[in-house]
């Protein structure tokens, strides 16, 4: 799925937020600088989107941009090569399967990868087990609104519009189906707070963008 939306994946996500999840992404990367000297592994980086941004805010840094789907992979290269951003690295890897030894980055960073995992708990321990002591783990993803209104009206948005919008635009209507249910199923901001503790992160803490729709998660190892 994510490999026949790759073309469209940067377009709709700019539709679907406003442009705004550029600046959600930059927050995310700026959220990396009180990490270690060392390393970030960006876990399902996509089109490089956050990958990129974690350059801009650290030209310093060596940046690992793993993905499991090749056709994201491969539009992530062309755009690399265009902004000629040497110092960013792409693999292909399982975000449940790790192929990194422990320790290994001063920071894992996600954007919009948790929803999808088979196994959350399994997901975040691999990202804490690479991550140095003193390390960051950073999560960026969509959540559950709970506002009366506000959320009902969200509802309408991202079940009814998105979809159709997915259609036009990346002519994949399942894709962009796939998006909200993923939403309704996951985790509130709370929970995931509670689950990466549980896990063996600390100073656990979350900001809200978006009118609450949008949850960044960091956590020191």
């Amino acid at each position: 799925m994510f490999t026949r939306i790759a073309g469209r994946y940067d377009v709709m996500n700019a539709l679907m937020t406003g442009g705004r999840d550029r600046a959600w992404r930059d927050a995310t990367a700026r959220s990396t600088l009180e990490a270690p000297a060392g390393p970030i592994l960006d876990l399902a980086t996509g089109t490089a989107d956050l990958a990129i941004a974690l350059g801009r805010v650290d030209a310093r840094r060596r940046v690992v941009g793993a993905d499991f789907s090749e056709g994201m992979l491969a539009h992530a290269r062309a755009k690399l090569e265009v902004r000629s951003a040497s110092r960013v690295l792409l693999v292909a890897a399982d975000a449940l399967r790790l192929p990194f030894r422990d320790a290994a980055f001063a920071a894992v960073t996600s954007a919009f990868l948790l929803r999808n995992l088979e196994d959350l708990e399994r997901g975040l321990d691999e990202m804490r087990r690479v991550t140095m002591p003193g390390g960051r783990v950073v999560t960026l993803d969509i959540t559950r609104l709970t506002v009366p209104g506000w959320s009902t009206l969200f509802n309408v948005y991202f079940h009814r519009v998105v979809p159709l919008v997915g259609a036009l635009v990346a002519g994949d209507r399942a894709a962009y189906t796939y998006l909200p249910r993923s939403v309704d199923r996951f985790v509130t901001p709370p929970e995931l707070a509670a689950l990466m503790e549980k896990i063996g992160l600390r100073d656990v803490r979350c900001r809200r963008f978006g009118l609450g729709t949008i949850a960044l998660h960091i956590g020191v190892v």
